[in-house]
């Protein structure tokens, strides 16, 4: 073994990225482009767009990266790529490229789970953090982790073991993810694209507490027998053994904004914000430039509507902490760049004496930094891919009442 650098490929979604990490603690470059411009005029990501905009950035991307570390293919000890879960043809990109890397240059490839990727963006912040300082905080304790973002919202108990990790599944959104449910709310109120920015920008102007938002309480369905319901978010794993009381639902907070936008009228003022919301650009800072682009009811449906999201991801997150006891807490995933959900879940945590830990904001998006932190114990442990390795959209990362680390 070398350095123990590990180059990381991630294309699951809508941002190509790579990075060079040595020995999943110390970031060398990280390079990540984004294809926000290109699926910005259809309010969500098109997926045959996005595999065509990896393909085009990929080889560059990769170019850069090394350059950056300082560091050539003949220096690396392996590749890791995500082979899941995401889009089809966005993975098979990197997961195609990173193959052809690593049988050109005779190196082991590493396949990573995209969610085991967005934990260990935790772990690795944490340890480049303590790069030489004390630190009494260990990165490897077990912990209860949040995955949070465009198309997770899950709960996992992470758990050191023998080196490597493994992972239970305690809860999981039935429907849309959290981070689904902000950009749906932000197209449905003619905001901007990616919507959790602009919602959690404007937010900071508006009422809390004006609409009186709700989540039921999810029960087991007697006639599915303990199955899965039909759901997208419950295809890809049974919730047989799940408590109800850690599993999310966000589409009925999506349906009641869709609700009160029609009964108070404010269609209309929606569809002429869009003009305005390209011609600022950027979310706003002040309140002044929050009312010439939304009056100040929608301000307070906005502001709303998010207290209610994060008061349900809370609600859930430390149910869950009670019932398994964690050393700490981790929040990851592109929602915890969420300032009212950083400030919440902190304040609580505190009150509760449970430690906590984000990533930092350019770990908490996609990212090669954490493929190639999470692919770090499986290089030492010897987990390589195999020849055939392809990508799997639905890809399942533990399972419910189980250790398993890879399924």
């Amino acid at each position: 073994m070398g350095r123990g650098l590990i180059l990381g490929i991630e294309s699951s979604c809508d941002e190509t990225a790579a990075a060079v990490v040595e020995r999943g603690a110390k970031t060398l470059a990280s390079v990540v482009a984004s294809q926000i411009a290109t699926h910005l005029r259809y309010g969500g990501v098109v997926p045959e767009l996005a595999s065509r905009e990896h393909l085009r950035a990929i080889v560059p991307v990769v170019r850069a990266t090394l350059a950056e570390a300082g560091v050539s293919l003949g220096d690396l000890d392996a590749i890791a790529v995500t082979s899941g879960p995401g889009l089809a043809g966005a993975l098979l990109v990197g997961i195609t490229y990173a193959k052809a890397l690593a049988f050109a240059q005779n190196l082991p490839l590493v396949a990573v789970n995209h969610l085991e990727g967005h934990i260990h963006a935790v772990l690795l912040q944490e340890r480049q953090t303590a790069i030489g300082e004390p630190s009494s905080d260990s990165p490897d304790a077990q912990s209860l982790a949040l995955v949070v973002s465009g198309g997770h919202t899950h709960l996992y108990l992470a758990q050191p073991s023998a080196g490597t990790w493994r992972y239970s599944l305690l809860g999981r959104t039935l429907d849309d993810a959290a981070g689904e449910a902000y950009d749906k709310v932000a197209k449905l109120l003619g905001l901007g694209y990616p919507g959790g920015p602009w919602i959690d920008a404007l937010a900071r102007f508006g009422n809390p507490h004006a609409v009186p938002f709700t989540f039921a309480q999810i029960k087991a369905k007697a006639h599915l027998g303990g199955k899965a319901p039909r759901t997208k978010g419950a295809r890809t794993a049974p919730i047989a053994e799940l408590d109800p009381h850690f599993l999310f639902s966000f589409s009925g907070i999506k349906t009641a904004v869709l609700r009160y936008v029609e009964l108070h009228g404010l269609r209309a003022e929606a569809e002429a914000r869009v003009p305005r919301m390209l011609v600022a650009g950027h979310p706003p800072e002040t309140r002044e430039d929050a009312l010439a682009l939304c009056p100040q009811a929608t301000l307070d449906l906005i502001a709303s509507f998010q207290h209610a999201v994060v008061g349900d991801l809370m609600k859930k997150t430390f149910a869950a902490a009670e019932a398994v006891d964690p050393e700490r807490i981790l929040v990851t995933g592109g929602v915890a760049a969420n300032r009212e959900l950083r400030e919440r879940f902190t304040a609580e945590a505190q009150r509760r004496g449970i430690r906590i830990a984000f990533p930092a904001l350019a770990l908490s998006t996609d990212n090669a930094a954490m493929i190639a932190a999470a692919a770090w114990p499986r290089f030492v442990a010897r987990e390589f891919a195999p020849a055939e390795l392809t990508a799997d959209p639905a890809l399942v990362l533990g399972r419910q009442g189980t250790t398993d680390s890879w399924t």
